[in-house]
């Protein structure tokens, strides 16, 4: 059985509620034949949210590791490609911290790919019915800044651990509020948890990623 180690994030530019932690926190302690889930929140907060995530990696000590964040706007499940090494916010993050190109860490690469099965998760998802697709950017917000963290650790401290990140549309009442979330697509919080909970087992049998061409998962 693989230990799993899921991340979310806590609710961020003024919203009430973010999704990737309600979908995550709903798989804490979900036992599987393949899996067993510990969730953990993190802050959304530049620094303080890698350093979390590398001692709960430390307590926990996974198997596998998906930090999952909230990309409002899109309207599927994104399995993301690549982490870059940079911090570029648009937008304060919850401490009022606003890095404009500065490097998540510095005198690192410039890029870590994930670990994870992309390609062949994205087509099980899509064979239940849920729209998802491989991202080649999750941005450079904290999502990203996670998700290079991470690879980062992975990279110098734990090259058999399996890792990557996931973004999830908004749900619906983060639309139905207005405000940031007006008018965006959305999916109901029930397919974003049955879209991860296929992630998961998808990590633990898949050994190697699929090849399939062009288009098909973009």
């Amino acid at each position: 059985m693989k230990k799993i180690l899921l991340t979310g994030f806590e609710p961020f530019n003024q919203d009430s509620i973010n999704p990737s932690w309600e979908a995550v926190k709903l798989l804490d302690g979900l036992n599987t034949h393949l899996f067993h889930v510990r969730s953990i929140e993190l802050p959304c907060v530049f620094g303080q949210s890698v350093q979390q995530l590398s001692k709960a990696i430390a307590l926990t000590q996974p198997d596998i590791v998906i930090a999952v964040g909230l990309a409002a706007g899109r309207s599927e499940i994104s399995v993301e490609r690549v982490a870059i090494n940079i911090d570029d916010a648009r937008i304060p993050d919850n401490a009022n911290n606003q890095p404009i190109d500065i490097p998540v860490v510095a005198d690192a690469p410039a890029a870590y790919f994930s670990t994870l099965p992309i390609k062949a998760i994205v087509q099980k998802i899509r064979q239940e019915g849920i729209p998802a697709g491989v991202s080649q950017s999750a941005g450079s917000f904290v999502c990203n800044h996670v998700f290079y963290g991470l690879m980062h650790h992975v990279a110098q401290h734990s090259p058999n651990l399996r890792a990557g990140f996931i973004h999830v549309p908004a749900i619906p009442q983060q639309v139905a509020k207005g405000g940031s979330n007006a008018n965006q697509p959305s999916m109901s919080l029930t397919d974003i948890v049955r879209g991860l909970r296929i992630a998961l087992a998808v990590c633990c049998t898949q050994q190697h990623d699929i090849v399939v061409a062009g288009g098909q998962t973009s």
